[in-house]
């Protein structure tokens, strides 16, 4: 939900110093990225890296000059730790540790263990949750759309490319745009389906616009940022109203209401700019750790809601 927002915001802040950040400035790490790529990356030495490559690593998107940047990063900031400055970043990101293929191993844990998480509740959802419940429909795609996104997400940690880069972005917009699709539903489209028609066809044509224009155009991360702290904002600030409307009448909301709120305190993880942790543990990651019980809360509010709502309806069928 909300969470989703607070990420894109780091994103987009650490995508707009990709052009160019403290390290990756440096005179000592292009020098040294220059030498590394002329003596290893064309020719036999070319031929010679490949062959010693694990396989693993050349299935990742892993390359020679991939290999050059992540060693001269080491250099830089062994220089720099030397010389007692503080640790720079590079391309926009903090040094990290790469474990196996793992760019950033802790975030892409935390990302598959997020998405374990959804899938675990889905499941869970399936078999608790009969199909005929009115919201069924609409929170079982929900999850598929989370799972998805965690999917790209637990990629771009593993490997950041142009690609994944793209995709963690765009499926992050579409969880929260989902995530908004379902409130309506919850607080209108169950009284009014076409309304909800309506409204998801706006959405739907929100994110056309929005995936069209960063892809064709250009990517913008200032509009990118500004785009979805808005739609975050409308997600938050209705899912929030609902929940303190109906709090007292039902009484498994405050499940939701816990969810927005330990969301929005979370995502001040996202404000901590610090370097890794063993080289592996920044902010960003601890923030994905932290979103995994959130997520099994949230999923736990969707399956009490349903069967409420079921209950109801069959309450309703009976009087009728």
């Amino acid at each position: 939900m909300a969470g989703r927002t607070a990420r894109l915001v780091l994103l987009a802040g650490a995508a707009a110093l990709a052009s160019g950040s403290q390290g990756d400035r440096e005179p000592v790490y292009r020098d040294c990225v220059h030498r590394c790529e002329e003596r290893n990356c064309s020719g036999g030495a070319l031929r010679h890296f490949r062959s010693r490559q694990p396989i693993y690593m050349s299935l990742a998107g892993w390359t020679c000059q991939d290999d050059c940047k992540y060693e001269c990063m080491w250099v830089t900031v062994g220089l720099y730790l030397k010389e007692g400055h503080k640790v720079p970043q590079f391309h926009g990101k903090w040094p990290f540790s790469r474990f196996l293929f793992f760019q950033e191993p802790a975030s892409a844990m935390a990302s598959f263990l997020n998405g374990l998480a959804s899938l675990v509740m889905l499941c869970r959802y399936h078999t608790s949750v009969p199909a005929s419940s009115p919201m069924y429909p609409t929170c079982v795609a929900f999850a598929w759309v989370s799972l998805n996104a965690w999917f790209w997400s637990t990629v771009f940690h593993t490997k950041d490319t142009d690609l994944t880069e793209k995709m963690d972005y765009f499926c992050a917009s579409t969880v929260i745009l989902h995530s908004i699709y379902l409130c309506c539903v919850r607080t209108v489209g169950l009284q009014h389906p076409a309304v909800a028609s309506a409204f998801r066809a706006l959405l739907l044509l929100m994110l056309t616009a929005h995936v069209s224009y960063l892809s064709l155009v250009r990517f913008d991360y200032g509009y990118n940022l500004a785009a979805n702290v808005a739609i975050g904002l409308v997600n938050v600030v209705w899912w929030l109203a609902w929940c303190l409307r109906n709090r007292r009448r039902l009484p498994h909301v405050r499940k939701c209401m816990v969810v927005v709120l330990l969301l929005q305190g979370l995502s001040l993880l996202e404000l901590l700019d610090f370097p890794p942790f063993f080289w592996v543990l920044d902010a960003h990651a601890i923030w994905h750790i932290s979103t995994i019980p959130v997520h099994v809360l949230f999923f736990s509010f969707l399956e009490d809601d349903s069967l409420y709502l079921l209950k109801e309806s069959e309450a309703k069928f009976k009087l009728d």
